[in-house]
């Protein structure tokens, strides 16, 4: 089974994942029993399809797709027996219908990929009605088992450290120590450590701040309300990068998402001043299409998707659809410019499914791995939640 992809150079502006579509594409085969086969799709302008079209078709102007099965040549050359032919799509049209449909880029590239493949296996919607609803019913069914299938992705893992520093200051002493437990999920294998630095200081403290950044080997994450006093320190240690995120007094944890709109001069000040300093910007946010755009015009490079609503959900019906509202976010946000993460309430029976999204590429979860590691201590519980994010 081999998937051939070429990408033409008249659509390098567009952020596509080249891995997600090929990764899909070769699925895709295997559920039309294909696995032996090969077939080479070509991506491209409305420009270039013009051509195609005109020539192939004898109509003016670009088309979504077309498809060219192999057979043999004039001049006698066989084609090899395992191979299905080419797929070409105008990735220009895909975007504008995908507009029009209120979907994402990736979405209407992989019903065109579909709809492309089928035309290579003799599917032909032009021959009769009752084939065509045939061919758009099967499309509809493979669409769906492509969008639950197990993504390749495998994003990074972040642990928080914030509640190791709760258990501390409930004696105001000295244990335990969220330093020397950061270093221990770098240990298990932990990518990154998160800490949020509140303004009243409830469990992480500058002195933790200070020595974290001389200390960790991965990547500190600093979680930081837009606050002059934070901003300051965030701008003394540089992290290697922070994320802005709400903050209340009264909240046992953050509650939501950052309302960038309603705090638009403030955030874009924060990451004017943070870029000065090469420190990346990330910035949580509800998945909310809004909010993505505000967190491109405000210039971040990062958004985190507040995963929330998803664990906090108390149906499946409700799950599943928080779980859709993330897909679309993620996708949407990595198609406007934007690199995801996401996070919060994320355990060890609902991480999975979002590890699993092609477009995110790093989860921070505290509560739940700090919990675990009072009942099989901290690396076990780090590698039990390594396994689930990144599966061997």
């Amino acid at each position: 089974m081999t998937v051939h992809f070429n990408y033409t150079v008249d659509i390098t502006h567009y952020p596509l994942n080249r891995q997600m579509l090929l990764q899909r594409s070769e699925r895709l085969l295997q559920l039309l029993h294909l696995e032996a086969a090969e077939v080479s799709i070509v991506l491209m302008g409305d420009a270039e399809m013009t051509g195609y079209n005109e020539l192939y078709r004898k109509k003016k102007g670009p088309t979504n797709v077309l498809s060219f099965p192999a057979r043999q040549t004039d001049d006698g050359f066989v084609i090899p027996e395992a191979e299905l032919g080419d797929v070409l799509i105008s990735v220009d049209t895909a975007k504008r219908e995908a507009v029009e449909q209120g979907h994402t880029l990736h979405r209407r590239l992989l019903e065109l990929i579909i709809h492309g493949l089928l035309h290579l296996t003799g599917y032909d919607h032009e021959r009769s009605e009752e084939e065509a609803l045939r061919m758009w019913d099967f499309e509809k069914e493979l669409f769906q088992h492509l969008q639950t299938s197990r993504s390749a992705n495998m994003p990074y893992l972040a642990i928080n450290v914030d509640h190791v520093a709760t258990i501390r200051q409930a004696r105001g002493g000295v244990e335990p120590d969220p330093v020397f437990a950061a270093s221990l999920c770098e240990l298990a294998g932990a990518d990154g450590i998160v800490v949020h630095l509140r303004e009243d200081r409830r469990h992480i403290q500058d002195r933790d701040v200070r020595i974290l950044r001389q200390t960790i080997k991965t990547k500190l994450n600093l979680e930081m309300a837009v606050c002059p006093e934070i901003i300051d320190i965030a701008l003394e240690i540089v992290p290697d990068m922070v994320t802005l995120v709400p903050e209340k007094r009264k909240e046992l944890t953050t509650e939501g998402g950052l309302d960038i709109l309603g705090n638009d001069k403030k955030v874009r000040k924060a990451i004017e001043k943070m870029a000065k300093a090469g420190i990346p910007v990330s910035i949580f946010i509800d998945p909310d299409a809004s909010q993505i755009q505000a967190a491109l015009d405000a210039g971040a490079t990062f958004v985190e998707l507040h995963t929330g609503r998803y664990c906090d959900a108390r149906t499946i019906a409700e799950q599943e659809q928080e779980f859709h509202l993330i897909e679309q976010s993620a996708e949407l946000a990595y198609e406007s410019g934007l690199r995801v993460n996401a996070g919060h309430g994320l355990d060890y029976r609902n991480a999975g499914p979002i590890a699993d999204l092609a477009f995110i590429e790093e989860l921070s979860i505290g509560h739940a791995v700090i919990s675990r590691a009072v009942l099989v201590g901290l690396d076990q519980a780090v590698r039990e939640m390594l396994a689930i994010v990144r599966p061997a």
